[in-house]
């Protein structure tokens, strides 16, 4: 089993390489990224598709670095990939043999619906939804992935890019002819697909997804899985569309993507338009990590077994010091028991029990600030399949876990998206109750919780230590009484 595993992708605007570390079957994360802006199509789209001395030399470049890069993290297996610029090339061969005799690196070139597939698949297995489209705006070209169940169950690829409409059509101001271009690129998409929702792969829809963090001031920053509506930002997208270089910075688009925003816009809006979408969702996932889990999953029909998070299950592996079988069991029964009682809803019981099983990753780096720095990484590494709220409340329970309410300054900073401040508090007593009767003391053989009236009845052999620490939550409870017996 390669535990280090690299992925370089070499697109027609960029080329990037990624490693991976595996710590344990299917769970990894990410170590290492970097990219180089190579261009390798530049000028090729004017000269019958052959990609020139100039940007082949600047990818070459790249790619020998990349080589001393993966050497440093000794890594042990390389997965590497050509997409559009390559594959329509004339010259591609010559330059692949190049670098297999030079650098002893393979690159595969992959047709457009392979690399509309891992896409898909990255989406499918790393985002919260089980259904959507995927959509991936690159330099030389377009995929679109609809996957249903997590399951992909079509792929397409168009002759549209960013790089590619810039150099045929943007360059000379010929914004008529790249609209007719994309129409007739469309033609070979199915007259029935429509999505409300837009998974956003690839640079333009992840800087477009940035700008807008950043220019509606959001209050969680975090960029796979945001989410917007998209006539919210229409006039924002319409402003971009008929600017200059001077007003483009101004609207918050960076340097590397000054020349190719609008041809990237120019498709989005153009696809919004015709699978009548009204939200995007923001990948921060697409063709590289979509790749590895082809080769990690390979025996799984490319999908994570049920209810399998990586995330999770690689935050327990790097940060756990032993995890608690006792806990995780009565977690469970004691959300059962109470739910009524602290009106709760079933379906936050998921998110409470990750919470409850990922409560103690923080004593790994400091056993008295444990829950900050549980919350820190929580925030930050619960990357895969959960959406921004189900984030915040996880991370929300995990660092207020010894006080039966979470401080009211941070309810307020993140209302969008916690649940009302009823239920919080509600889910915020009970992991405060669990952790006290089942983290730090044995329950013995047997074990019981039930209600007797109003009273809250805990049927424990040790329970000496107990009684003085559940004075602490019982003090101002008004959900019910605690009693052990």
């Amino acid at each position: 089993m390669a535990k280090r595993t690299a992925v370089i992708d070499i697109g027609s605007n960029s080329a990037r390489m990624v490693i991976y570390e595996k710590t344990s079957r299917f769970a990894f994360h990410l170590i290492h990224e970097t990219k180089s802006r190579v261009r390798i199509s530049e000028n090729a789209y004017e000269n019958d598709n052959n990609l020139q001395d100039e940007a082949l030399e600047r990818a070459y470049n790249a790619l020998q670095e990349f080589i001393l890069t993966l050497q440093y993290y000794k890594v042990r297996k390389v997965l590497c990939v050509a997409t559009s610029a390559l594959r329509d090339a004339p010259n591609r061969q010559a330059f692949i043999q190049r670098v297999k005799q030079g650098l002893q690196l393979s690159i595969k070139i992959i047709d457009g619906n392979k690399e509309a597939y891992y896409g898909g698949i990255a989406a499918a297995n790393l985002l919260y939804l089980d259904t959507g489209l995927t959509i991936d705006i690159g330099g030389g070209s377009t995929e679109l992935a609809l996957y249903e169940n997590k399951e992909v169950t079509f792929t397409v690829s168009l002759n549209l890019g960013t790089v590619r409409l810039k150099e045929l059509y943007f360059d000379n101001g010929d914004i008529d002819g790249a609209k007719e271009h994309i129409l007739n690129e469309f033609k070979k998409l199915p007259s029935n697909l429509k999505h409300e929702n837009i998974i956003g792969i690839g640079g333009t829809l992840r800087a477009l997804s940035k700008m807008i963090l950043e220019k509606e001031k959001v209050a969680y920053q975090k960029l796979h899985g945001f989410t917007y509506k998209i006539q919210k930002q229409a006039s924002y997208f319409h402003d971009i569309l008929n600017a200059d270089e001077k007003d483009l910075k101004q609207l918050g688009v960076k340097k590397d993507r000054l020349d190719v925003i609008q041809p990237g816009l120019l498709i989005l809006t153009q696809l919004i338009e015709y699978i009548n979408a009204k939200k995007v969702i923001t990948s921060g996932v697409g063709v590289r990590e979509g790749l590895y889990l082809n080769d990690i999953l390979r025996s799984q029909q490319h999908k994570f077994p049920t209810n399998y998070n990586p995330s999770v299950r690689s935050l327990l592996d790097r940060f756990s010091q032993n995890e608690n079988t006792q806990i995780n069991k009565y977690s469970g029964v004691l959300f059962d028991i109470c739910v009524n009682a602290l009106k709760l809803n079933t379906k936050h019981k998921l998110l409470f029990l990750y919470a409850v099983k990922l409560s103690q990753i923080g004593k790994e780096l400091d056993f008295y600030e444990a829950h900050r720095h549980a919350y820190y990484l929580l925030l930050n590494g619960l990357n895969y399949a959960f959406s921004h709220k189900d984030t915040m409340l996880i991370s929300t329970l995990v660092r207020y876990q010894r006080k039966k309410s979470p401080a009211l300054s941070h309810l307020q900073k993140y209302k969008d998206y916690l649940p009302n401040t009823e239920v919080v508090n509600a889910l915020s007593f009970l992991m405060s109750l669990t952790l006290t009767l089942f983290n730090d003391f044995s329950p013995g053989k047997e074990c019981k919780i039930y209600f007797e009236g109003k009273d809250l009845c805990i049927q424990i052999q040790h329970k000496h230590l107990l009684e003085e620490k559940l004075k602490d939550i019982t003090t101002g409870n008004s959900y019910f009484n605690i009693r052990l017996v």
